[in-house]
């Protein structure tokens, strides 16, 4: 699990807010980064270290100091949010799940550990803004899931190379694609044709979530477009490669995130 497609994001959505603001969505997006770190490339015991930061988070809540200088930056933002530990504590669990899993038999399972690893950060950044309705955060999760998977898209080969496959077994099998067809320099017909359904896919889910730009108000709104804007980006970059994932790099630029985020503040509906 990663936090790369917010880190890309984070630049543009950050320069439009306040100082107060950005200091809040640095120290989660630091505490994100830290955990997937561990999860990815800890060269020690991932499970036991992670674990270890479990127990530091705690002490947030349970009134104590902890001891890693990113979570004690984090405490100050929490104890001035009064947010919740629930999603700070899911992405450890994605990152201990990653220790375990890396393959996901159905498209149900995938959606499952995107619960875990991508739509905590959305509600997180509701709750900074004070803005964690039921209606915002369900449109949250569909956004982040969204993004999760545009980035699992975007990094087929990569993940494949690190021992993982996130794209669904039972799809795999649908389209006739093996393992092994990841491995290549460029992608197949087959690749082509299952990449371009699960593209859409998301796309689709990213669609449904962007309503959530209209319920939000103030600096949360913008801060929250900055997100959906770089997940339509990255469709589009993703459309131009025509399926093969393993042959290009389908990243979008700043510039084009920036137009984007313009015409979603612009814009009183849904834009697609």
């Amino acid at each position: 699990m990663r936090t790369r497609e917010n880190a890309e994001n984070f630049p543009v959505a950050l320069r439009f807010l306040p100082r107060q603001h950005r200091d809040d969505l640095h120290a989660i997006y630091a505490y994100a980064r830290m955990v997937d770190e561990i999860g990815d490339a800890y060269t020690g015991d991932r499970t036991a270290r992670l674990r270890e930061v479990a127990a530091d988070l705690g002490t947030i809540w349970s009134g104590g100091q902890p001891s890693d200088a990113i979570v004690r930056k984090l405490a100050l933002t929490v104890r001035e949010r009064g947010m919740s530990a629930e999603p700070f504590e899911r992405l450890i669990e994605a990152n201990l799940l990653d220790q375990v899993v890396s393959r996901y038999e159905t498209f149900d399972d995938l959606r499952g550990y995107c619960a875990l690893s991508a739509d905590p950060v959305g509600r997180m950044v509701l709750e900074i803004f004070g803005q964690a309705t039921p209606e915002a955060i369900a449109r949250s999760d569909q956004v982040c899931t969204a993004l999760q998977l545009l980035e699992h898209w975007q990094d087929v080969g990569e993940d494949r190379r690190a021992g993982r496959v996130y794209l669904p077994q039972e799809d795999l099998r649908r389209y006739g694609v093996s393992e092994r067809d990841l491995d290549q320099s460029s992608a197949g017909r087959r690749l082509r044709e299952l990449m371009r359904f699960e593209i859409e896919r998301a796309a689709g889910l990213l669609g449904e979530g962007t309503a959530i730009v209209q319920h939000l108000q103030g600096w949360g709104r913008i801060s929250v477009a900055g997100f959906v804007a770089g997940g339509q980006a990255t469709v589009s970059a993703l459309r131009r490669a025509d399926g093969d994932v393993l042959d290009r790099s389908a990243r979008p630029s700043q510039l084009t995130t920036a137009i984007r985020i313009l015409g979603l503040l612009a814009s009183r509906r849904s834009v697609r």
